[in-house]
C-alpha cells in the first residue's frame, strides 16, 4: 500500500503506514561498530579530517552547477514563503520573518509548508534541534507532491537520550514507493548552532548536503526501469512531532514530557530553483568534483550506521535494482 506523506499533519500519534516506513530496530548489527565511547573520540578525529578537507573545498560546489541556476531566491522570509499548517501557537515566526521554531508537548506537535511549489533545484535551510533529551522526537524536513504516487526526498531527525547523537534518516520516494533509508550520525552537536542541511535535486541525481558535504547521492536509474522524481513539482514540509513507538532504539526509550515543550528552530531559508525550459545541458551533466566525492566517502565510511542497500535480511529475495547496479552506493 502507499505511504502518507503528510508528516506535517501527524499529531501525537503516527499513523499504521508511518509504522511500517521505519522497520524496528532501526539499527541494524553495523550500529554497533559505533558505541557511544568511540562516538566521542570518533568527533575529535572527524572534526580534524573535516578541517582538513574544507581546506581544499573552496570550489568543490562549484561542479554542482549551481552557478547557472536561473530563478534564484535568496534569504527567504517566514513569512512571505511559509505557511504554518498546524499546531496553533506552537509554531511561531520571529524577527521579521527571519526565524521560526516549532514545539511539541504532550497535547500536539506542529509543522509548516512552503507557499510554492519546486521542480529541480537547491533548497538550503538551517536547523538547530531539539536540545537535551529529545528521545522519542522527530524533526522533519522534507520536499514531497501529494496523492498515492507521491515523490518525496526526506531529512528527519530522529531524537535520543542526553549525550547521545541524533540520527539523520534520509529516504527518497518515487511514485509513492520509499523504503530506501540510510542513516548517519553526525561529526557534530546539532542543538548547540545553527546547521545547514541541503538537498541538490536535478534529473541526474538528488543530493543530501551537511554544511556543503555530501552525505548522499541517489542517481536516475530510468534508463534500467526505475522510476525517478522528475515530473511532480514538491513542496517544502517541515514538522515536529511525537513518534515514541519507534524514533529512538525502536520504541523502547519513550518521550520524557517532563522535558516539554521540546522545540526547534529554523532560519536562512534559501531557493536556487530552475525551470524546466531555462535547464541547459551543463547544469544537468554536472557531478561531484573530486574532492566532495573524497567527502562523500569520508562520512559514508565514518558516519553512516543504516544502509538499505546491505540490509539483505530486510530484502531476502534480493536488494533493490538500484541498490545492485550501484545508483543509490557511493558514487558511480
Amino acid at each position: 500500500s502507499s505511504l502518507s506523506p503528510h508528516k506535517h499533519l501527524q499529531s501525537s500519534s503516527p499513523s499504521p503506514s508511518l509504522l511500517y516506513k521505519y522497520p524496528t530496530p532501526l539499527l541494524t548489527p553495523q550500529a554497533t561498530t559505533h558505541p557511544k565511547q568511540s562516538i566521542i573520540f570518533n568527533l575529535s578525529l572527524s572534526k580534524m579530517a573535516f578541517s582538513f578537507f574544507r581546506r581544499f573545498s573552496v570550489l568543490s560546489l562549484l561542479a554542482l552547477g549551481l552557478s547557472s541556476l536561473v530563478n534564484v531566491t535568496f534569504g527567504g522570509n517566514f513569512y512571505q514563503d511559509f505557511d504554518i499548517t498546524w499546531g496553533d501557537h506552537r509554531a511561531k515566526i520571529y524577527n521579521g520573518g527571519q526565524l521560526l521554531s516549532l514545539s511539541l508537548d504532550k497535547i500536539s506537535g506542529s509543522g509548516f509548508k512552503s507557499k510554492k511549489e519546486y521542480l529541480f533545484g537547491r533548497i538550503d535551510m538551517q536547523l538547530k534541534l531539539v536540545a537535551g533529551n529529545s528521545a522519542g522526537t522527530v524533526t522533519a524536513y522534507y520536499l514531497s507532491s501529494l496523492g498515492p504516487t507521491h515523490d518525496e526526498i526526506d531529512f528527519e531527525f530522529l531524537g535520543n537520550l542526553s549525550g547521545d547523537p541524533y540520527i539523520l534518516h534520509t529516504n527518497v520516494f518515487t511514485q509513492g514507493k520509499g523504503n530506501r533509508e540510510q542513516q548517519f550520525y553526525l561529526w557534530f552537536d546539532p542543538t548547540t548552532n545553527f546547521h545547514t542541511y541541503s538537498i541538490v535535486w536535478n534529473p541526474r541525481h538528488i543530493i543530501f548536503m551537511v554544511d556543503e558535504t555530501p552525505i548522499r547521492v541517489f542517481r536516475n536509474g530510468e534508463s534500467v526501469g526505475m522510476p525517478f522524481p522528475k515530473n511532480q513539482p514538491m513542496r517544502i514540509y517541515s514538522s515536529l512531532w511525537n513518534a515514541d513507538d519507534w524514533a529512538t532504539r525502536g520504541g523502547l526509550v519513550k518521550t520524557d514530557w517532563t522535558r516539554a515543550p521540546f522545540t526547534a528552530y529554523y532560519r536562512n531559508f534559501k531557493v536556487q530553483s530552475i525551470s524546466r525550459s531555462t535547464m541547459s545541458d551543463e547544469w544537468q551533466s554536472q557531478e561531484l568534483d573530486a574532492n566532495s566525492q573524497r567527502r562523500l566517502r569520508w562520512v559514508q565510511k565514518n558516519y553512516m550506521i543504516y544502509n538499505y542497500c546491505t540490509d539483505r535480511k530486510r530484502f531476502p529475495q534480493g536488494l533493490p535494482p538500484e541498490c545492485r547496479l550501484g545508483l543509490a552506493m557511493l558514487l558511480s
